[in-house]
Formats: C-alpha cells, structure tokens, sequence
C-alpha cells in the first residue's frame, strides 16, 4: 500500500513539542521528515526526563519516523548543506524565536523566489507576521503561557483555584493546526503548482478552541463558572464518588435522561418532578442539594455498580481512569490500538494514529537518536566522507 505522503520531504527546524507533533503527524503518512538538531544537545526536549526507558517521554511522543541530521545552521557549511535540502524539500517547518528563521534567510519570502513549490510553515506563540507583528509577537510563548494568556485557566479548575491542562493543549492545538493547514496547502499547490506561506499562532489556535465559553459569555454575560471535573453549566455533569473509593463520570444531556436518572439509578422517581430540579437551569442553581442526593445514593454502591446502573438507564458515563488504566484499556486493546516502535532504547509501545483507514498503514519508524542519519543524508547530497569529516571537526555537524 502507499501512503498519502509518499514522496512528500519535509525538513524542519523543531523544538519541543508544537512543531515536532505537526511533523510527526506528516511522517506517519509517509512523509520523509528531516529533523535539524544541534548537533551535542539537539531538540531541548530529549532532556525533558527518563521516563521511556531511559528517552524524554515528549520526545519519543513526537519524533517517531524522523531522520536526525544535526546542523550548527549559523555556520556557512551548515546553511550549504540546508540549501541543499531545500531544493529537495516540499515543506519546511520552523518554530524557531520569532524572526530567527527570517534573520537564517529562511522566510518564506525568502525562499519562494528560488523554491517557488515550497510550502512553508512558521509555527509560534503569538504569530511570526513581521508586517503586523502585533505587541506581543516577541514574547516568550510556553504552553502554560498561552493557557493562560487564551483564557482558557480562567475557565478551568475550581471556584478557589485556577488549574492548567494535564497535557501540552496549546502546543498540541497549534501543532494540528500547522498540519492541517499543510496538508490544505499540498492540496493547494496541486492545483496551483505554487507554494504558500503558512503562519500558525498558539494564541490563535487556542483561542478557536475556546469559542465556546466566547460566546457563551458574548456581549458582557456572565463566563462559565470554573467547576472542577464538573460541567460548569450542565448538572449532573462530572464526577461522583461511590461507596468503594473510586469516582464515576456521568453526564445527563437532556429530560428524557433526567427522568431515567431518576428512575432507574438513583431509584428516587420522586426526583424528577421536584420543582428544584425540574429543568438543567434549576439543576445548576441547585446543585449543591443535587450533589448531596446523588452522594447519598452513589455512598452505598460501588463504582462498577453504579455504572452498571447508568448503562441500564442508558445514561452516559465512563471510568475515572488514570495513565495505568489506560495502558490497559480493554476498548483500545480489543481495537488493536497498540504497537511498538524501535529507539535509541529499543522497542517501546506506541499507539497507532487516530483514525483507521483501511487504503494504507501509517508509517510507525523508530525514535532517531541525535544526528542518526547525518552520515547518510550528506552523502545523498554529495559529500565525501572526507567532507563530512571537516564539518565534523567544524563543529558544523
């Protein structure tokens, strides 16, 4: 089977996590991704932790399926070498400072005199746009810092305590923002035989996937209350303890679940008709006399009881599970959602691409160990090994 990107050579200047989530996502359908690192230290995420038997948990998360090609690009021989792959390249990813890439030659008005077919993407905090820069276009853009600076810790945590995301949403929002504008590009570039400029913002990424509470607080009303778990306008909505210790998650959509709830899980039919709970408005003004209802019923069940009370109702809900639980998650392995990729470390576990397509099988290469692929990706363009030798000595590899 072929791949959708076959063919496809994508060289990046990545760090972190937005650029190599974009990337990695290009290589598992079938795109050559060329990784640039510095040569000695590499991507600042390889030193993240030890956690995937002895590698960075992010790094082996996003580079799977690279070549590593370490490059001091503010040497001459080094930007020889990167020209050279450029002219071999269809798309460059950078999410270098803002302006650094421009002050490389590397902008995308730079290049597309000389590569006109070349798609390039620059991924960063606030927006890398040096025509209208805005104030904050030079500042220091981490993911925390956009989960906050987007609103989104104003929405999250509970009444007394802001709290972040558990996982990296802000880099992984502008990472598939970056790739699905690629891909758009490609598609484009089909049609048109020219490249084009792509210029992915975190802020701007986040803020799409916080329109939601946008609106919801359109024109001067009221935002959405922080709720914890819980939904901040839905109840009940989020989690409850049972008897045995552990928590169940349910979410009631509509009055046709209220009656159910009410009826078949907490068995108190009386319920439905109560005037304080009679719509989802008076369930989230009366939540706290909801809450202690459902406590008492939930107290003297266990969780996997309650939920099988819920499935009998038909209500939604799901395990509160933790990063052990979903390792062994019996819908995931019943789906053949796992396999194993090679690393510097030898073979670790690695989920397959969301989505099954039955016309091709993603690509799933091993983690490159820093500048694995130096040596042969010189020599592919024409370097000696006396050559490679010098750079070597140059610091330029």
């Amino acid at each position: 089977m072929t791949r959708p990107l076959d063919g496809i050579t994508v060289v990046t200047l990545e760090h972190a996590i937005a650029a190599p989530f974009c990337t990695r996502q290009l290589a598992d359908l079938g795109a050559r991704v060329i990784k640039i690192e510095r040569p000695g230290s590499g991507d600042f995420a390889r030193a993240y932790d030890e956690r995937v038997k002895g590698l960075a948990s992010h790094f082996v998360w996003t580079n799977r399926s690279k070549e590593s090609l370490t490059l001091d690009v503010k040497q001459a021989q080094a930007q020889d070498v990167l020209a050279q792959l450029l002219e071999r390249a269809d798309v460059l990813v950078q999410n270098l400072a803002p302006g650094a890439a421009a002050r490389l030659g590397l902008s995308f008005e730079a290049l597309h005199a000389k590569h006109p077919r070349l798609i390039v993407c620059d991924i960063s905090g606030y927006g890398d746009d040096p025509a209208n820069p805005g104030p904050h276009r030079d500042k220091k853009a981490y993911d925390l810092l956009i989960q906050s600076e987007s609103g989104f810790l104003s929405i999250t945590g509970t009444p007394d305590d802001p709290a972040k995301a558990g996982c990296s949403i802000a880099d992984i929002a502008a990472g598939m923002y970056a790739y699905s504008n690629i891909l758009a590009a490609l598609i484009q570039r089909g049609k048109t035989g020219l490249g084009s400029h792509i210029d992915v913002s975190m802020l701007e990424s986040m803020v799409e996937w916080m329109n939601y509470p946008l609106y919801y607080a359109f024109d001067g009303a009221a935002p959405p209350p922080r709720a914890g778990a819980a939904h901040a306008t839905i109840f009940p909505y989020g989690p409850f303890a049972a008897g045995d210790g552990k928590s169940v998650m349910l979410g009631l959509q509509n009055e046709r679940e209220w009656l159910a709830f009410c009826r078949a899980v907490l068995q108190r039919p009386e319920l439905a008709t109560d005037e304080r709970f009679a719509s989802n408005s008076r369930r989230v003004a009366h939540r706290s006399e909801l809450r202690t209802v459902i406590a008492e019923v939930f107290g003297a069940l266990s969780a996997e009881q309650v939920i099988a009370r819920l499935d009998e109702a038909q209500i939604a809900n799901a395990h509160m599970n933790d990063m052990h639980d979903v390792w062994a998650h019996p819908q995931l392995q019943a789906r053949g959602r796992w396999t194993e990729v090679g690393s510097p470390a030898g073979a670790v576990p690695a989920l397959l691409p969301p989505g099954r397509v039955d016309a091709w099988v993603p690509r799933m290469d091993p983690v490159p160990a820093l500048g694995e692929h130096s040596d042969a990706i010189l020599a592919e363009l024409g370097w000696s090994a006396a050559a490679v030798q010098r750079l070597r000595a140059d610091g330029a590899v």
